[in-house]
């Protein structure tokens, strides 16, 4: 096939979750046409339900997944040094827990935590006397001894609407609230048929290969294109909450637990303590996961076992949950199967090619995406090299030690806004934050909580949100901060923005 008059893109990808946005990102930037179709918005399922950690994986290290927790590791400073307004590092806190492991495996862990991936900036552990050291002040008098290592932050939904944004400069169709509701071979392309769900129009696409990143409807495709379901996959649920704080520190905590289990508790959304995850298999919609009691009281428990004060349902302010949807290696408990991924490429003797993407994690997004261009490169030919661990992100170009002087020009441009929000939009769009300032060093309209008209533009116009939704939970977290009646007035400036905006206005 020579001619791209037969084809409408060389690659549909499916899924505008962190896989799929990673995929586009190189891909376009690498000169394949490129058409990505998300049936909801982008990042709404597993890839904004994380823990919001670039991390390497500590407790993998028991499951001897050394290659995982390796790549994971040296991931950390390349995405802090492509996106360091969303990334910033953190320092965790390992209470020894006297009862589980020893602290000389603890230390072991951590020594190969230090070393396995070639850390370069983030700093090593640390051994800390609990009784003297401020982290210690909120746990329970019996936690004397802790280990501080080094992991990240990220603000998970932006990493995956920022990829799929560089992916769009680059040439990428993005195609939201569009779902493949056909997909069949026909020779040396696939044709889909793509649905809007807001319309119910349709259109049709042929490419000369796809890409199945759809996440926990991973094998809803596959039965697609093979027209019988696929049984690939392992649903495993996790459930975070979010709790008035907790602390006033800056540190985050890992515990441990009696059924090797490990959660977290990390500072969030500067009022708010985030504790997370749980791990269970689940078997029904993906689309209707919700926490359960049992998770809620399992999180609160674990919690209470270490903090002085009781955390009760009391300081409940918001649950999230989301399925991870892993490769099906047998494991007998969900905590056991493996977070690596897993690629197959389903190409027969004579017909176009599909990779199917199972498991991975928001840390190894990006080589994930330098796995899935070497298997188009076989099929589809080379176009260029590796290039994503050196280009910046939209808004990323400051550098890592650059955060400060951005706020400072931010400030000079708008003095009459507040520090702490001006560190919130720098902290979310980097050196775009500036688009947001007016000639008059204003940011537009005031809806509320420290939301104005023009950061609601620019995610209209430039990151595909179309309802509160997605800009309240997903590309911010001011659903936290707004009250009903503000939640009220952003709907009705998105309705009257969008309808000014519709070629019948």
């Amino acid at each position: 096939m020579t001619g791209k008059d037969t084809f409408d893109c060389d690659i549909l990808i499916v899924g505008g979750g962190i896989n799929g946005a990673g995929i586009a990102r190189d891909a376009a930037g690498r000169g394949y046409s490129v058409i990505l179709a998300e049936m909801n918005d982008l990042a709404s399922g597993t890839s904004s339900a994380s823990t919001k950690l670039i991390h390497g994986g500590l407790r993998y290290l028991e499951h001897y997944e050394f290659r995982l927790v390796r790549e994971a590791l040296i991931e950390r400073e390349i995405l802090w040094g492509i996106a360091p307004h969303i990334i910033r590092p953190l320092r965790f806190v390992l209470p020894h827990h006297r009862g589980l492991r020893p602290a000389w495996l603890l230390r072991l862990g951590l020594f190969l935590y230090d070393h396995l991936g070639g850390r370069k900036v983030l700093p090593p552990t640390r051994t800390l006397n609990l009784r003297k050291d401020p982290a210690g002040a909120p746990l329970r008098d019996e936690f004397t001894r802790g280990f501080e290592y080094s992991d990240a932050w990220v603000q998970d939904a932006r990493l995956v609407v920022l990829n799929v944004r560089d992916a769009a400069d680059r040439g990428a169709e993005i195609l939201t609230r569009t779902k493949v509701v056909a997909l069949a071979r026909k020779g040396e392309v696939f044709e889909a048929r793509l649905r809007m769900t807001e319309t119910g129009a349709e259109r049709r696409v042929k490419a000369r290969m796809v890409v199945n990143a759809s996440g926990p409807w991973v094998d809803s495709v596959i039965g697609l294109a093979a027209n019988a379901p696929g049984r690939n996959v392992r649903l495993v649920q996790g459930s975070h909450i979010v709790v008035r704080k907790l602390y006033e520190h800056d540190r985050c905590y890992i515990f441990q637990n009696a059924d090797n289990r490990i959660i977290f508790a990390i500072p969030y959304e500067d009022q708010f303590t985030l504790i997370g995850t749980t791990d269970r298999d689940y078997i029904d919609d993906p689309a209707e996961v919700a926490i359960t009691e049992a998770e809620t009281e399992y999180l609160l428990r674990s919690a209470s076992s270490y903090f002085k004060r009781p955390v009760s349902r009391d300081d409940l302010v918001w649950a999230y949950s989301g399925v991870r949807p892993l490769f099906d290696d047998g494991a007998s408990q969900a905590q056991q199967a493996t977070r690596d991924y897993v690629l197959k490429l389903d190409k027969p003797a004579s017909g176009a090619g599909m990779v199917n993407i199972f498991g991975g994690k928001i840390t190894t997004y990006r080589r994930l995406a330098e796995s899935v261009m070497q298997m188009v490169e076989q099929q589809l030919g080379a176009r260029g090299k590796s290039w994503t661990g050196k280009t910046a992100l939209p808004g990323g170009g400051f550098g890592i030690a650059g955060m400060d002087e951005l706020v400072a020009a931010l400030q000079r441009r708008a003095p009459a806004v507040p520090h702490t929000l001006l560190l919130r939009l720098a902290r979310a769009y980097g050196t775009l934050a500036h688009d947001l300032i007016d000639t008059r060093g204003t940011l537009g309209e005031l809806i509320g909580a420290g939301l104005y008209s023009h950061e609601v533009d620019l995610l209209m116009d430039r990151e595909w949100a179309r309802e509160p939704e997605d800009i309240l939970w997903r590309r911010t977290k001011l659903g936290l901060h707004l009250t009903p009646a503000e939640t009220q007035d952003l709907a009705a400036y998105m309705t009257a923005r969008r309808q000014a905006m519709s070629p019948a206005a």
